[in-house]
């Protein structure tokens, strides 16, 4: 066997493993990453990783996520089917993302919602994302925008600057019992809860993240419960991803989230990066690590600068932003 089909054989399995055989994938696929990507090869060889001799998570080396904005990230070389980049100011570096194939993007937030949410045909999908439909390349766009389609409801759709509208087609909603999945930018919400305060009965309210500066920061737990009282929720659910996965963790309440089964979160301690923090250690922060299966033609490893707790789970909480790190345009509130 070629070493091409080697890998498309790769490509095949990431959705399909049995969850004892996450380890020995990812170890697959770093070996393909540190192969046939001249940027993360020069990464690890600067760390003297012996790509030979990984033999677990730990011992894999995270590619720092700002290399997005720097680097030209690929593993193998290839023309991209489509090049997300992430939101941000004037004044900073967006990331980019090259993405191979667009097809393992939609098998992996179609599997992910699926996963926690079931069916999307089952829902009218309402994506409230004004400042992500006003430029082009957003990954958040495509994910609902595929979302609503597949929902096939005659009342899903994006909203902009519609509160009026998007409040008396949720009511509408509601007098039916339709069950409703209203995903938003924090700031929109914010400001539609603000105008439009709805009790919710059938509607699930799901943030992304995204202040961009347009309101005071405020934690999650307090964006949670101002949308939770504006709309009479007892949960409000998230979204956590960013333009350098292919790959969403969810949270249902408490800002607790959970991965898909080709997803794994790692913590590593910031005053020393090449240390992986225990799970069974939950009393104990750290700064976030993600692998990510899905990424196999970028990197699937990254060191992001969001600090979290993981619990022996598996679960995560974002707790915020490391220290003197960059503003993200979609980056979670700290707390």
């Amino acid at each position: 066997m070629n070493k091409r089909s080697t890998y498309n054989d790769i490509a095949t399995r990431i959705f399909d493993f049995n969850i004892s055989g996450f380890n020995s994938l990812a170890i697959e696929i770093f070996r393909f990453q540190h192969e046939n990507n001249s940027i993360y090869r020069q990464f690890a060889d600067a760390l003297r990783v012996d790509a030979e001799h990984v033999k677990t998570l730990e011992q894999i080396p995270f590619l720092p996520v700002n290399f997005f904005k720097t680097h030209h990230i690929q593993s193998t070389s290839f023309e991209p089917q489509v090049i997300f980049e992430s939101s941000g100011t004037t004044q900073t570096v967006n990331s980019k993302h090259y993405v191979k194939d667009v097809s393992l993007y939609t098998q992996s937030f179609l599997k992910g919602f699926e996963q926690f949410y079931g069916d999307p045909e089952s829902y009218c999908i309402i994506g409230l994302l004004p400042s992500y439909l006003e430029r082009r390349h957003s990954s958040l766009v495509m994910m609902v925008d595929e979302l609503i389609r597949q929902s096939k409801h005659n009342k899903s759709g994006f909203y902009l600057n519609e509160y009026d509208q998007l409040a008396g087609i949720l009511q509408e909603l509601e007098r039916d019992e339709q069950k409703t999945l209203l995903v938003g930018v924090t700031f929109a919400l914010l400001d539609f809860a603000e105008e439009y305060p709805i009790p919710l009965k059938h509607t699930i309210v799901m943030e992304t993240g995204g202040m961009k500066g347009r309101k005071t920061e405020m934690t999650r737990q307090e964006v949670h419960a101002f949308l939770k009282e504006a709309f009479q929720l007892p949960y409000i659910h998230s979204e956590y991803g960013m333009t350098e996965l292919l790959s969403q963790a969810y949270s249902k309440k408490d800002g607790i989230f959970h991965c898909p089964k080709w997803m794994k979160i790692l913590l590593r301690n910031e005053d020393d990066p090449l240390e992986i923090i225990s799970p069974l250690n939950n009393s104990k922060s750290g700064v976030v690590n993600i692998i990510d299966l899905a990424n196999i033609y970028s990197c699937s490893f990254i060191a992001t600068e969001d600090a979290g707790r993981l619990y022996p789970d598996g679960s995560f909480e974002i707790l915020g932003r490391v220290d003197n790190s960059d503003i993200r345009g979609c980056s979670l509130m700290a707390v």
